[in-house]
């Protein structure tokens, strides 16, 4: 397989640049593990050669524009978390985190000037661009059940309507190891207070414990993802 699942993206993307935007690697590891067959049975190719767009799909399915997005955040731009862990342990954390285990691939086309995916994961002050919470938001939305993210999510109805179901999104983009084995929870770090409380862990023991769980998930997608079949 012609995909390294070590490599940190910021090591081709040019400095003060974002590896989502820039990384020359990056676009193609999303190229080849996303233009893959839907649940459906149809083919969701990806081109990267077409102007305004940095993945692209046009068929009888649609149209779709999609981008790149880190989704594991490490907070080592928060006061608090740089009074309570280290910086190295920082720097590990945010080192695995842009290995293709912790990127993810979201719509990328603005609707109505509205927010996008990626935006709204990060400006919802209850989400703090978390991925677990990311993940139940879309879990919810698939059940009609209401989130922070309800609203874009909605306005992106055609892009999760393409996997079929939550269980059809997680097996597509490998998220197995984020929710539990009949697909109907995803494993939240604790505290969760159903959205209520902040995202930003608050005591070394809550980072730690957020850390410790989002380091095995990226390793185990990265496994997922060398032994996928392409």
């Amino acid at each position: 397989m012609d995909i390294d699942v070590t490599f940190d993206f910021r090591r081709d993307t040019p400095e003060g640049k974002d590896p989502d935007t820039h990384s020359k690697t990056l676009r193609r590891y999303h190229k080849l593990l996303w233009s893959k067959r839907l649940p459906c049975g149809a083919f969701f190719g990806l081109d990267d050669a077409t102007p305004g767009h940095y993945l692209h799909h046009r068929s009888t399915l649609g149209e779709f524009s999609l981008c790149s997005d880190a989704v594991i955040p490490t907070f080592k731009w928060h006061k608090r978390i740089q009074a309570l862990i280290p910086d190295a342990e920082l720097k590990a954390f945010n080192t695995i985190g842009y290995t293709i285990g912790g990127i993810m691939v979201f719509p990328g086309n603005r609707i109505d000037g509205k927010w996008t995916v990626n935006q709204a994961r990060g400006c919802t002050g209850r989400i703090g661009d978390r991925f677990d919470l990311t993940l139940e938001c879309i879990r919810r939305h698939d059940s009609n059940g209401k989130s922070p993210l309800s609203d874009v999510l909605t306005r992106y109805t055609r892009f999760f309507d393409l996997f079929g179901n939550f269980r059809g999104y997680v097996e597509f983009f490998l998220l197995h190891d984020l929710v539990s084995d009949d697909f109907s929870a995803v494993k939240i770090s604790a505290p969760f207070e159903d959205f209520s409380g902040s995202p930003i862990p608050n005591s070394v023991d809550e980072y730690r414990a957020y850390e410790s769980a989002a380091f095995a998930f990226i390793e185990a997608r990265n496994h997922r993802i060398l032994n996928s079949d392409l």
